[in-house]
């Protein structure tokens, strides 16, 4: 764990920090059998399932939160 006193949080040291925290979090969560939602670099809201399928969704504004997405294709894994 890194000490994160007097960071700024505008520097690359604290980005590379923060990404790799937020990219180990997915992992564990994939790897727990949990699917995860994101918005990718490129722009997508996309679901990504513990098996590596990833789809490209749209979030349903009002809602149930267990029906708030729809799947609309599913992408390759170098999208």
């Amino acid at each position: 764990m890194v000490a994160m006193t007097n960071w700024d949080i505008m520097s690359e040291e604290f980005f590379a920090v923060a990404s790799a925290g937020m990219e180990k979090a997915r992992l564990d969560t994939l790897k727990a059998g949990v699917p995860v939602f994101y918005r990718a670099a490129n722009g997508l809201e996309v679901k990504e399932m513990p098996d590596g399928r990833i789809f490209e969704i749209r979030y349903i504004p009002g809602a149930p939160r267990d029906r708030n997405y729809e799947i609309l294709r599913e992408l390759s894994v170098a999208a």
